[in-house]
């Protein structure tokens, strides 16, 4: 049994309940929180437990990070001040097709390590790069090895050869569902701490048929299913073209959209995919770090959200957004409506929390396990400083958090029970052997892919009309 005592706990229960020298009661055995409560009580009431104290410290649920492409941690920093579709065809597209199972292990090590030190204890990998076999099992063979809850969602590309997509990474429809099958067939069991989840790519990449039977593999399976919907104008000009409809009516013909359906960026919606998604219920991830690095736009998240859609929070891939923290998403989703709108109300500190714990767990279709710390939930648990020059003089503790943390406040981290963050440094791996793991493959990937100039480019200043 642990107790973590003493610190301010940030329940995100239905009250929003907020305690001041509060507790947190958890089993590391079967990994389900017991009691949330005044530490007194707790510490009475388990007296033989581990106690640890956590005075001074914010304690929360862990953050659910509901969009990321691991593969994308190797790619740090090549891909800046290009638009989308330059940047997928000038970079992610050509390191894409060279990836290993290897570069995938050492990338999605990395990434789950980053993601928990910096508080995310769920997140979805959007892996839709698959040039050869077994990548998929890499990444879930790291995620299993740090200690992290995740979704795995097998993606794909069916199409998109004559807008630029390497031939390497267009898959058959039948051979992508099969291997999607059998990770599903593996991993989705009760109690499994990674599952598969179902992601085509986008509308550009994809067919209607390629949405259909990945709906119908969906209703059979019960898997997650996501993808890139409406992200840039690029996206739009090309459904119209193909479909001769925008991309959010065209998944909706194919019958994709309904409440399992995680719909990624959605920044060019307009009212009537807007009433789309409201009306089948479907979720949406919101990226604010990767829609601004790409130049993509600001998705109108409050009209969303007025409309009751339920949006989770997202760093998206390293390559468009520099690293997996939901500390600085949250910021960055907390301010950039209330510039965008002129309205500083629009969005609060609090909402940004929302979406990063108990909403994204609710786009996850989680929100009865994780979330919130709740009695009878998975002790996904974080424990974090509030003690920093940053962070002090401190009257709000969520204000300071979403407004004022660096990112390396995170002290401890608990994922089903377990301890895999202590000191702000992962416990199950180690971090130096990872970092030189991950630069190694790095390294050899970019001269593979041809893209190593990227990293030596000249400066640039900014370019004045």
């Amino acid at each position: 049994m642990t107790v973590l005592s003493g610190g301010t706990v940030v329940t995100m229960d239905p009250r929003r309940r907020v305690l001041e020298d509060g507790a947190v009661a958890f089993s590391p055995a079967s990994g389900y929180l017991l009691a949330v409560g005044p530490s007194t009580q707790l510490r009475a009431d388990y007296p033989t437990a581990e106690l640890v104290d956590c005075t001074g410290r914010i304690v929360l649920p862990g953050f659910v990070n509901t969009h990321t492409h691991l593969f994308q941690t190797l790619l740090k920093g090549l891909g800046d001040d290009r638009a989308l579709a330059d940047w997928f065809t000038a970079m992610t597209g050509p390191s894409a097709v060279e990836l290993t199972e290897e570069d995938c292990y050492a990338a999605a090590l990395h990434g789950c390590a980053e993601a928990l030190t910096t508080g995310t204890t769920t997140l979805v990998d959007f892996m839709y790069v698959h040039p050869r076999p077994g990548l998929g099992d890499a990444v879930v063979a790291a995620m299993e090895e740090v200690g992290i809850r995740a979704v795995m969602a097998r993606g794909y590309v069916t199409a998109g050869a004559d807008v630029g997509v390497p031939a390497e990474l267009v898959q058959t429809l039948d051979g992508a569902l099969a291997d999607a099958q059998r990770l599903i067939d593996r991993w989705n069991r009760p109690g499994s701490r990674v599952r598969i989840g179902l992601a085509p790519c986008m509308s550009w990449t994809v067919d209607a048929a390629t949405l259909r039977e990945t709906r119908a593999l969906a209703d059979a399976t019960a898997a997650l299913v996501t993808m890139h919907l409406a992200e840039s104008p690029f996206d739009i000009t090309e459904a119209q073209r193909r479909f001769g409809m925008r991309d959010v009516p065209f998944a909706a013909t194919t019958g994709l959209l309904g409440p399992d359906l995680l719909a990624v960026h959605c920044v060019q919606c307009d009212e009537h995919d807007i009433d789309l998604l409201a009306t089948h219920d479907a979720k949406v991830s919101h990226n604010p770090c990767s829609n601004l690095y790409l130049g993509s736009g600001i998705a109108p998240i409050p009209q969303m959200q007025r409309r009751g859609i339920t949006v989770g929070l997202a760093s998206d891939g390293p390559a468009s957004s520099s690293n997996h923290s939901m500390l600085q998403a949250m910021k960055f989703a907390a301010l950039i409506h209330k510039g965008a709108l002129r309205d500083a109300e629009i969005m609060t500190a609090e909402k940004a929390l929302e979406m990063a714990t108990i909403d994204g767990a609710a786009a996850l279709g989680m929100q009865d396990v994780i979330g919130s710390l709740e009695p009878g939930k998975r002790a996904d648990v974080v424990v974090a400083e509030l003690s920093s020059l940053c962070l002090t003089p401190l009257h709000q503790p969520v204000s300071a958090l979403v407004y004022s943390a660096r990112g390396d406040e995170v002290d401890r981290v608990y994922v089903d029970g377990q301890l895999v963050v202590r000191g702000g440094a992962p416990v199950l791996v180690n971090p130096s052997e990872v970092m030189q793991r991950s630069a190694a493959a790095a390294s050899a990937l970019t001269h593979r892919a041809g893209t190593a100039a990227l990293a030596r480019r000249p400066w640039r200043s900014m370019i004045v009309s």
